[in-house]
């Protein structure tokens, strides 16, 4: 398994950070990556929640594993390529004063097998991109400047 952790300070609280992240099926509208999203379940928050994503020419389903209100989001990713056995994203923030740390922990699992491995290096890094460019789409959303 492979994990990827990318981390932003955001002048907001962790409830601002929070509004924006629990607001599951509009990630589309401040992550430059995704170019729609939707919920696929009437469910629109909690552990169960789904939402599909379009990434390029991929069609990703995200159902939600962790809930965890003002702290923690995580949720599994589906539609990746075949080599990919398991991926998921975790959203942590942890609040100082007026601004929070958001941390972005990517996970991919292709295998243990050398070759196997090689693969989930790969795809971690084109997941840290992306972990990269969703802190800084919400970042932007919040409006705070990038750093």
């Amino acid at each position: 398994m492979v994990e990827i952790v990318e981390e932003s300070s955001i002048a907001r609280s962790p409830d601002a950070v929070w509004a924006v992240l629990a607001d599951f099926g509009a990630i589309g509208r401040w992550a430059p990556n995704v170019e729609h999203s939707c919920l696929t379940t009437d469910q629109r928050d909690g552990v169960g929640a789904v939402r599909r994503v379009q990434v390029g020419r991929n069609a990703l389903l995200e159902r939600v594993v962790t809930w965890t209100p003002g702290r923690e989001l995580a949720y599994t990713i589906d539609g990746l390529p075949s080599v990919v056995r398991s991926a998921d994203n975790a959203w942590t923030l942890v609040g100082s004063g007026s601004s929070t740390t958001v941390t972005l922990t990517s996970r991919i699992d292709t295998g243990p097998r050398p070759p196997q491995q090689l693969v989930a290096r790969i795809v971690g890094r084109a997941l840290g991109r992306a972990s990269r460019e969703m802190l800084t789409g919400l970042r932007a959303h919040l409006g705070e400047a990038a750093r």
